[in-house]
């Protein structure tokens, strides 16, 4: 890994750039911005952000259940699994990659079951199931720790982590107005992202207070939480393109 592994993962995510170039180019706008009759300024999009600054804080409190699953069981399961649990490394490996086929396998399928049976029912439910199963999930794991209980663990975390983050990202972008839709999201993300980034060691750092082996779990439930929090509050705001047309100055920027 230190000699020329890690490049192999950077050559993979490289190979990806014609993938993105090529959607770029080939899908379509939607309806709401096709219908717009000019691009706003830098100044309006700033004011309009500030405008619709509730809707960022709900969006940031929906990705927060995402950012801290993902490094819960992605970044942080080699450390905690080594350190913690005292497993080969070999096998915390093997769980990461693991996890990593089943977030690959979860993510497209609820997105699509979200389509079908709305967002909402998918982010309630599974924020409510990290609430109910993470802390007795982990404390079974250290009671007893061994690979295959590791395994079981983690690819419970990773169906309830792809469940939501599937059907989150589509919500998310929904529930931003047509004129903050990108930059919104991207603020709301961008955050949620520096504040999940910090996983591995708030969890390294609440074990070494507590002496709870099971103590990241609550840290996950309080993502959780946010995550059940925003959902229930948030909503979708999509607008017709004929909305879009005659709106003046003051319209433009009012808080949905």
């Amino acid at each position: 890994m230190s000699a020329w592994g890690w490049r192999v993962p950077l050559i993979v995510g490289c190979c990806i750039i014609p993938l993105l170039f090529l959607l770029r180019r080939s899908l379509t706008e939607t309806d709401e911005f096709l219908a717009r009759q000019r691009h706003p300024s830098i100044s309006e999009i700033l004011r309009s952000l500030a405008a619709n600054w509730r809707v960022i804080v709900v969006g940031t409190m929906l990705v927060m259940m995402t950012t801290v699953a993902f490094y819960m069981i992605t970044a942080y399961t080699p450390t905690y699994g080594h350190l913690v649990l005292h497993l080969a490394e070999r096998d915390n490996l093997i769980v990461t990659l693991c996890v990593g086929l089943s977030n690959l396998f979860w993510l497209p399928l609820m997105g699509a079951l979200s389509d079908k049976i709305g967002r909402k029912p998918l982010l309630i439910s599974f924020t409510v199931l990290a609430l109910v199963t993470a802390y007795p999930a982990l404390l079974w794991l250290v009671g007893d720790p061994s690979f295959s209980r590791l395994l079981s663990v983690q690819l419970w975390l990773s169906f309830i982590y792809g469940s939501y983050n599937g059907t989150m990202v589509v919500f998310l972008t929904e529930m931003m107005p047509a004129e903050v839709r990108a930059s919104g999201f991207s603020i709301a993300y961008s955050l949620a992202t520096a504040f999940g980034g910090f996983t591995p060691f708030i969890c390294t750092y609440l074990i070494h207070l507590t002496g709870n082996q099971a103590i990241p779990a609550v840290w996950l439930s309080f993502a959780a939480a946010a995550g059940l929090i925003a959902a229930i509050f948030a909503r979708r705001h999509i607008e017709s393109p004929v909305e879009l047309k005659p709106k003046s100055q003051a319209q433009m920027f009012q808080t949905h």
